[in-house]
């Protein structure tokens, strides 16, 4: 059987640019993960894997060019925002490099023997180490901060895993690209280019997950996509750790005191998150909760000024587009909702920004409203007006997970004593990953402290795939007990010849 061909396409007019690759067979994918897992013991050398990273970060920096050009011609993202992006992901190389010279990922602990205690405790020394090969599923949005060079490969291969990486159908070239990149740094820190595993075709991606030696996982996309990726590593003879991140909300709440004090910079700054990366961003906001009267008007007055002034977009494929259109016109047709700044096509490839709007009354109580309360990807979001503090709580009691959730406070409920707002601190608190006040939650830094995940849907574990602790799932603790020194291994030996962070006997 002839391979199935693996097409770049401009997003922009729907064509075909070039066959990049073509889709693995299972034979493929089998000898991709197998020639990871032979690396693995490579690995093994944290300076090697320093400067591997610190390497690939140079030569993405070195190929800027080559590599924005190519992502902007499969994603119409725009080389402003990919010059960003690529910034944002050698930040992370470098950032996972400082990690493992550092070694305090590796958590070790010390407990000394003590035989007074009841009961008597033996020597023991507890450390990380990386679990295997990890599978990486690139995401549609960020051709390279979360597809092969960004966040999942970076803390994996930090933490000694070698990956192989199912790339995403909207950007092959830029995956190639970017791959090769990635083993031409491997190469010249002393390690097998095999670390880093590339494969194409929706086919891969359960072979990947369904084969015996990949030990762990990362996703970046749908819930639908996801959650039949995360069933299928559950199910496997021996399940597997499934990090994914699905599908998100973000809800916003502006209170009315924030809506009297600033209700048009508030309107203004939401159009701007909305319509961010032409509304493909997973911590879009897509719920917003405005008070009910003149000063909720003034906002979305705002909101739709601003939108209307933005120009049309292009999604990263038709796909997405089709998808996106039919998911407004479906919440558009519901009871009580209104379309004061409709979303939807302009010409044949782009798409407008735009608001639904619906009273909190008629999504509490009203049938099917079920469907505004979901994710719809692309510069849209859902107005939500309540009467009244406990119709707000009760709206967000109806949601689930989310990456973030914002609120809009005045400057007197943020400097004040605890009341309304912090109960509204609690509700939010329960339903996201990371909390944003009088901010917006588009643009997700990238720090040590950062978390980006949440409960699910929005993820499928209580990991992050951004920040510093990112590493911690591609680890697993493994405790040493009454070992002989000249046996364990260099991070855990009484002399700390690496020098690595540890806490003895809890100092």
């Amino acid at each position: 059987m002839a391979a199935t061909p693996v097409w770049s396409v401009d997003p922009r007019t729907g064509k075909q640019l070039e066959r990049v690759a073509a889709e693995a067979t299972p034979r493929e994918v089998d000898d991709a993960v197998r020639a990871a897992h032979a690396s693995r013991g490579a690995l093994a050398d944290a300076t090697a894997r320093a400067a591997f990273l610190r390497g690939a970060a140079d030569l993405l920096d070195g190929s800027a060019a080559r590599v924005v050009e190519a992502a902007d011609a499969e994603t119409a993202l725009g080389p402003a925002r990919l010059t960003g992006e690529l910034a944002r992901t050698t930040g992370q190389l470098r950032a996972f490099a400082d990690a493992v010279d550092e070694g305090a990922y590796l958590d070790v602990r010390i407990d000394r023997a003590d035989p007074s205690l009841t009961p008597p405790r033996p020597e023991l020394r507890r450390y990380k180490v990386p679990l295997g090969v990890v599978a990486v599923f690139a995401a549609s949005n960020f051709p390279l901060a979360f597809s092969v060079p960004g966040g999942d490969t970076a803390s994996a291969l930090a933490a000694g895993c070698p990956v192989v990486v199912k790339a995403h159908p909207d950007h092959p070239a830029t995956s190639e690209l970017c791959a090769s990149l990635l083993r031409r740094a491997a190469v010249s820190a002393g390690l097998p280019a095999e670390v880093v595993g590339l494969v194409h075709g929706f086919d891969a991606g359960p072979e990947l997950i369904r084969h015996p030696l990949v030990s762990a996982a990362g996703f970046t996309g749908s819930v639908r996509g996801g959650r039949a990726l995360f069933d299928a590593a559950a199910a496997r003879p021996v399940p597997i750790p499934f990090h994914g991140e699905l599908g998100s909300l973000n809800p916003v709440v502006v209170t009315p005191a924030a809506a009297a004090e600033r209700a048009e910079e508030i309107g203004t700054g939401l159009a701007g998150a909305v319509t961010l990366g032409v509304g493909q961003f997973c911590v879009k906001p897509g719920l917003v909760l405005v008070p009910e009267g003149p000063d909720g008007d003034l906002l979305t007055a705002a909101l739709a000024k601003a939108l209307g002034d933005g120009g049309p977009g292009v999604l990263l494929d038709h796909r997405m587009r089709e998808n996106f259109l039919v998911g407004v016109r479906e919440r558009a047709a519901l009871p009580g909702v209104a379309a004061p700044v409709a979303a939807g096509p302009h010409g044949d490839h782009a798409v407008v920004a735009g608001f639904l709007d619906v009273a909190a009354r008629e999504l509490l109580e009203g049938a099917g409203h079920e469907l505004l309360l979901e994710e719809c990807f692309g510069p849209v979001t859902v107005v939500v007006r309540y009467a009244g503090q406990r119709e707000a709580v009760d709206v967000l009691g109806r949601l689930g997970g989310n990456l973030s959730a914002t609120l809009q406070l005045s400057r007197a409920e943020g400097e004040g004593a605890p009341g309304p707002a912090a109960e509204l601190l609690r509700e939010v608190t329960r339903l996201a990953g990371r909390i944003v006040v009088n901010g917006w939650p588009t643009g997700v830094a990238v720090a040590p402290a950062q978390h980006h995940g949440g409960p699910y849907p929005a993820a499928t574990s209580h990991s992050t795939s951004v920040g510093g602790t990112a590493i911690e799932r591609w680890l697993r603790p493994v405790v040493h007990q009454a070992v002989p020194d000249a046996l364990l291994p260099p991070e855990l030996r009484e002399a700390n010849p690496l020098g690595v962070p540890r806490r003895v006997t809890g100092a």
